[in-house]
């Protein structure tokens, strides 16, 4: 017996209509026809939530069935989901380097004195604070980067630190011709900023599940 096949029996054992299946699921039901037709597979994910609804076993599920082209679908699936995951990943980190970089260029070379308080409203109180909150966010509500989407909070608080202390500490610096300590309460600052936008997009995650 096909896949498709014992996805049917088992809603039918559990004396669900294809609506209420679909309802229990959270997918159309569309979705579940298609399923049981096999013009698509459910991902791994929606296999275990039949196998709780139905009250079956994966096993028992699965069993019998024609596996192996089930299996090479869950595992390209897989596959695709990782490979999204860290494109994810990938962009962004570069979409806060190139911001980084910008706030950088500007600083050095657009911003005079007269300029530096309208520079640090924009760059240092809004767009990385900004910037940073988003990105986190997507972090937590992507569930990217594995376990150590923790370390990212405090990556982008001391990227938050250093975007202060090379623009306006290091002219500083160079003005008065001394060495100055970087403000490393800026750290704690991003890393609230960062922490608050993780938690958000994790609590959204949370509740998209829950529905």
């Amino acid at each position: 017996m096909d896949i498709g096949e014992k996805l049917k029996c088992a809603r039918s054992s559990a004396q669900l209509t294809q609506e209420q299946a679909a309802e229990a699921l959270g997918v159309s039901r569309q979705t579940i026809s298609n399923w049981e037709n096999e013009k698509t597979y459910p991902d791994i994910i929606a296999v275990i939530k039949m196998s709780d609804i139905y009250n079956i076993s994966l096993d028992e599920l699965l069993k019998g069935s024609n596996k192996s082209d089930y299996f090479s679908y869950l595992e390209e699936s897989t596959n695709m989901v990782k490979i999204k995951k860290h494109f994810s990943e990938i962009l962004i980190i570069i979409a806060f380097l190139i911001i980084f970089a910008v706030s950088l260029l500007v600083f050095w070379c657009f911003i005079s004195g007269s300029d530096a308080l309208g520079y640090a409203l924009v760059f240092l109180y809004i767009v990385f604070p900004v910037t940073i909150l988003i990105l986190s966010f997507l972090i937590g509500r992507r569930e990217l980067f594995g376990r150590k989407n923790f370390y990212s909070s405090i990556i982008f608080g001391i990227m938050y630190m250093l975007a202060e202390y090379l623009t306006f500490n290091m002219a500083n610096m160079i003005s008065f011709n001394k060495l100055n300590i970087p403000h490393f309460e800026l750290i704690l600052i991003g890393t609230a900023i960062s922490a608050s936008g993780y938690i958000a997009g994790k609590m959204i995650k949370h509740i998209i599940k829950k529905r």
